[in-house]
């Protein structure tokens, strides 16, 4: 398995970009959330207007399209990223920029530094990550690492097993985690997925993934480009790791 799959193009997928692209650059607009990474990123948490449905501006996401069965929805991310990313930025260490840059910010979704020491646990057990295309933009595509939810998924069952279920959610995986990342990046393929208006990109919960720099002769909307993700979240860390 690979880890992340590609939809579209769909006419359904399309009618929904469309819709929700104005609504978004009017919430982006309105936020007063900070710029991140030199002003280059805007992560817009929660910013889209959705329904529970996904259903925005009358029109509804086409669940058939995407292969996903209906579930409850909480409001897009609007993860907005503009020409220049990533920047240097006063909260951002120069090892972590680096990081950035050279590695895409590469990350697990869910897996939150806590206290601090900053120990990741997994606070958010996501069942899928979706992210939909909302303008034409060549500009940082999401990055994915084909086939490394298997390998995540073996290092944090390891760490876990030891523990019963119902504590997962609060043990240290930093070591097991920066572990298997290490292990990522030396086996597993680096895979750009850009996408356009109609098109979307499913990621498997535990794929290793991240942003790429913006490339110097990347296109660019004016309001930067925008990608709206939904993450729905599961019941238990334990059908986090354990669920196909």
């Amino acid at each position: 398995m690979t880890g992340w799959r590609r939809i579209g193009p769909s006419v359904q997928l399309a009618a929904w970009a469309a819709a929700a692209l104005p609504q978004a650059r009017a919430a982006l607009t309105a936020s007063d959330e900070p710029l991140r990474c030199g002003g280059t990123w805007a992560v817009g948490l929660d910013l889209l207007p959705n329904d529970s449905a996904g259903r925005i501006g009358g029109v509804d996401l086409p669940w058939a399209d995407l292969g996903l069965t209906p579930e409850p929805l909480h409001r897009a991310q609007l993860s907005t990223v503009f020409p220049g990313y990533p920047q240097p930025s006063p909260d951002e260490s120069a090892q972590a920029f680096a990081f950035r840059r050279n590695r895409d910010a590469a990350h697990l979704d869910g897996l939150l530094p806590v206290g601090p020491d900053r120990q990741r646990m997994v606070k958010e057990p996501h069942g899928w990550i979706l992210g939909v295309a909302l303008n034409q933009s060549g500009g940082s595509p999401l990055v994915a690492w084909q086939g490394s939810h298997e390998v995540l998924r073996g290092a944090l069952l390891a760490a876990l097993s030891p523990h019963p279920a119902a504590t997962w959610g609060e043990i240290d995986l930093t070591d097991a985690y920066t572990g298997a990342r290490r292990q990522v990046f030396d086996t597993c393929a680096r895979v750009e997925l850009p996408t356009r208006p109609g098109e979307a990109t499913l990621l498997h919960r535990l794929t290793l993934h991240g942003v790429a720099p913006w490339a110097e002769a990347a296109s660019a909307a004016p309001e930067g480009r925008i990608i709206a993700y939904f993450r729905p979240v599961l019941a238990s860390v334990r059908d986090w790791l354990l669920t196909p």
